[in-house]
């Protein structure tokens, strides 16, 4: 393959920079036919990026151009933040039509970060049994497995045949658009196994159910994190899940989908976490931004402050060999790096519960032995160089000792923080950077001037 196969392979689900164009253009000229001519074939997820992509100014022609464009697929498609943007634009007859046809989960999706008014206009959208399955959702703890869930459920009686199944399910008008299982309960309306569509349609009428059952079968407690669920998910490849209330009554349903989208939700919030810009997105305006950065810039700021305080510290000695003004900072690079390494590392897997107490100690060890392997690496590099450059053999030595020694501190920092975090009950991802990083830059410039300290002067 060559690289302009594999580019337009790579970029082959992005907006085409010429259809944004065309769209942008037709907005400047008011042209609302040619925004329905261009939005029509699109996929909701298409047109909610080219809602994302577009200036606040464009976006607000456009909504008053397109009108009854915005369905609820693009709702629950766009960005949390231009949600009640979108909604707020929506004419109340609009909104209703928008939300009918929505699965439950679907729906508190939409609702549940919204401001109270843009919450009851949804609300009012809906029909009275789909409202009061909503409000029930939203009665659960945030982030948990009742707001997850859809209350649209294919059930069966236990004790019924294949056939018995098949009827029921031709007679019904209202199934959901997608489900994989039909859950099988107990008079109590406990679930107590679920069958496959592919075996039900593959097996004879007068097979009973309770023989093709599944034996993935497990139930969420409707109070259990989300995140515990997507973790459930995938460690059990599971394809939909029952939840269930405290008295292990059926109350819901979970699908893959809707897992794999707090999966990758986690992942994401986790990534955007180590880096300390929140959760923020691209559609932000500046002062959200600035506003969710600024604490972490500020605690990067004390960290920065600590480590000058350990360079004011050899202030003499530096003073007397400029040499070491110009190395240290590659000391505390790279040391910085190497933490950031290991710490990446060590909250996913603390985050897939890959890293437990089991095994906390060997992949400490093993951190740290890979510290001290890279540090022998550079440490020979950075001797060699150090000596060239200065003419300094000591110099080289003291620089290599140092490279060595902040390498394996933060091989296990890197480790060791996010899991004293974890006990603590901190989330690894917000806070363990900035002390990864504290801890580097200290031992880096200490090891380091200490060392030329107590060799060079």
């Amino acid at each position: 393959m060559n690289v302009e196969t594999q580019t337009i392979e790579e970029d082959v689900y992005e907006l085409d920079a010429k259809l944004v164009s065309r769209i942008r253009d037709s907005i400047a000229a008011h042209d609302a036919d040619a925004i329905h001519e261009i939005f029509d074939p699109m996929h909701p997820a298409d047109l909610a990026d080219v809602l994302e992509q577009i200036p606040d100014a464009d976006r607000a022609i456009l909504l008053d151009l397109w009108q009854g464009g915005v369905d609820a697929e693009v709702l629950t498609e766009v960005d949390e933040a231009l949600r009640e943007e979108l909604i707020d634009s929506l004419e109340p007859a609009e909104l209703a039509e928008a939300v009918r046809d929505l699965e439950s989960d679907d729906v508190v999706d939409l609702v549940e970060d919204l401001e109270t008014p843009q919450q009851e206009a949804v609300l009012d959208a809906l029909d009275d049994v789909d409202r009061a399955a909503v409000e029930q959702a939203l009665s659960y703890p945030e982030d948990s497995a009742g707001r997850l869930m859809q209350r649209e459920v294919v059930m069966a009686p236990a004790h019924w045949n294949v056939g018995q199944a098949i009827d029921h399910l031709r007679r019904q008008d209202d199934l959901p658009e997608q489900f994989y299982h039909i859950i099988l309960i107990d008079p109590r309306q406990r679930p107590v196994g679920y069958v496959t569509l592919g075996k039900l349609m593959s097996a004879k009428r007068a097979v009973p159910l309770i023989d093709i059952q599944e034996d993935s079968f497990r139930t969420i407690p409707v109070t259990q994190d989300e995140e515990d669920v997507a973790y459930a998910f995938n460690q059990y490849h599971l394809i939909s899940a029952p939840v269930v209330d405290e008295e292990d009554r059926l109350v819901g349903v979970i699908t893959i989908d809707d897992a794999m989208i707090v999966l990758e939700g986690e992942a994401e919030e986790d990534l955007l976490r180590l880096a300390g810009v929140g959760e923020g997105s691209l559609t932000d305006r500046v002062i959200e931004t600035t506003r969710q950065r600024l604490p972490w810039l500020a605690v990067n700021l004390v960290t920065a402050i600590l480590a000058s305080l350990v360079i004011a510290q050899f202030g003499a000695t530096i003073e007397q060999l400029v040499a070491l003004a110009v190395l240290m900072p590659i000391v505390a690079s790279m040391g910085g790096n190497a933490g950031t390494q290991s710490l990446t590392v060590a909250v996913r897997a603390i985050a897939t519960k890959d890293l437990t107490a089991s095994n906390m100690w060997r992949v400490i060890r093993r951190e740290a032995l890979v510290g001290l392997a890279n540090g022998i690496i550079f440490a020979i590099v950075m001797g060699i160089i150090g000596m060239v450059w200065f003419g300094s053999p000591l110099l080289g030595i003291v620089i290599a000792v140092a490279m060595v020694i902040n390498l394996v501190v933060a091989g296990l920092a890197g480790t060791l923080v996010p899991v004293l975090l974890e006990r603590l009950g901190i989330d690894p991802a917000l806070a363990s950077g900035a002390f990864v990083t504290t801890v580097t830059d200290v031992v880096g410039f200490f090891a380091f001037l200490g060392l030329a300290a107590w060799v060079l002067v």
